[in-house]
């Protein structure tokens, strides 16, 4: 017979992060610990998110885990990775005799449910936002205070970034142990409120090769790699940061793109080759250098994860222009009307000189949609008892 006693439910968001200095690698594949530090920005949940949904209760009969409706193996390395960890702080706050530690039985099993509104597993960082959201969401239930970043980390490295709003770095840390690879946040949401993020969408399949098989070979087989994590990371970061806290976009965009490029630069010299963009990844990004080679300056700045997708970074007033380029380059398909998505954006009407220095190659078709979105906050926890995605019963909500 079922007990009276209701689940503990928590519902938490979390945002999709972009890092503008890369990470690239592992110096140790059970800890997720980095072979460098990395720099990202954090894109706005009102565009781009995962909700995560956690329930523990006595009647559950084993740990279960829904990813977009669909049940998923919650034996998964990562995922049990999470919750072990969070299951021993847990018992160690208990064990601690925190009084105001959850009175809760750490046996309790736990039902996960998740949905992310944009494509998983296609180069959008998804695997960032989940286990950020995980992390917090089964802190929150469990009861377990204080910094995430292991958590999240022991998921998907990236995720300990996605913890907080605004920009953030991920130290890489030196000790054996991990427990000084942490993010922390350089500057908050609020810090550049011009800065506008573009997702140009090409593909939203998913990757041929992960990120993780990806960055092993890579570890066992680039110079290219070890050269640029001991040699040049150290000094990008620190650039980066002044970057940021100056709010000197043409030195911003001029950084992250040549990040960029260095960071698919290692994926080549990985062998055998890894190569994740492609030919409409290759034109966008000639279409960024004749668009700033027409102004005089870096007006707009694309970055590349690993994943075909184009994030393009620009101050607002140069948007509407920017995004009219891209449909003189890559006009829309007949359902244009979904074409623009996210934040509002009336595109600017192009000069004749403009158009002459894009070219007269366009690509019906080449871009699915274009995602506007902005700089925004850290996960947020949904008092709404309407937002949970488990039932009473512990089971997802059936979709209206």
């Amino acid at each position: 017979m079922a007990s009276e006693q209701q689940p503990v439910v928590v519902t938490c968001t979390a945002p999709v992060n972009i890092a503008v200095i890369k990470y690239w690698g592992k110096r140790d594949e059970e800890l997720i610990l980095p072979i460098n530090s990395s720099l990202s920005v954090t894109l706005h949940q009102h565009q781009l998110k995962t909700t995560t949904t956690a329930a523990i209760s006595k009647d559950f009969t084993k740990d279960r885990i829904w990813l977009n409706g669909r049940e998923e193996d919650v034996g998964q390395p990562r995922i049990q990775a999470c919750l072990r960890e969070i299951r021993r702080l847990a018992r160690k706050r208990k064990s601690d005799g925190d009084e105001d530690a959850l009175p809760l039985c750490l046996s309790y099993k736990v039902h996960v449910a998740s949905v992310n509104n944009f494509p998983t597993a296609a180069g959008l960082a998804s695997s960032a936002a989940g286990f950020a959201c995980l992390a917090c969401a089964l802190a929150r239930v469990y009861g377990v205070e204080g910094d995430l970043s292991e958590v999240a980390r022991r998921g998907s490295g990236s995720a300990c970034r996605s913890l907080y709003g605004g920009f953030v770095e991920w130290q890489m840390g030196q000790r054996a142990d991990g427990k000084d690879s942490i993010a922390q946040q350089v500057a908050p949401e609020s810090h550049w409120p011009e800065l506008r993020v573009l997702i140009l969408v090409v593909s939203a399949e998913k990757k041929l090769m992960g990120s993780t098989a990806g960055m092993q070979t890579s570890v066992e087989t680039s110079a290219l790699l070890r050269f640029r994590a001991k040699a040049l990371v150290p000094a990008r970061m620190a650039e980066m940061a002044r970057c940021i806290r100056e709010r000197d976009f043409q030195a911003f965009g001029q950084l992250t793109m040549k990040d960029s490029n260095q960071f698919h630069a290692t994926c080549l010299d990985t062998f055998p080759p890894i190569s994740y963009l492609s030919d409409t990844s290759q034109r966008v990004i000639r279409l960024v250098h004749r668009f700033n080679a027409h102004h005089g300056c870096t007006k707009v700045a694309y970055s590349f994860d690993a994943g075909p997708n184009a994030v393009i970074f620009a101050l607002d007033d140069t948007v509407p222009e920017f995004v009219a380029a891209v449909q003189h380059s890559f006009p829309p398909e007949p359902n244009g009307d979904k074409f623009l998505q996210g934040l509002p954006v009336e595109p600017a009407l192009l000069s004749d000189e403009l158009k002459a220095a894009l070219g007269t190659d366009p690509t019906p078709g080449g871009i699915r949609y274009i995602i506007a979105t902005q700089v925004g906050p850290g996960p947020q926890v949904l008092d709404d008892p309407g937002a949970h995605l488990l039932g009473p019963d512990g089971l997802p909500k059936l979709a209206s």
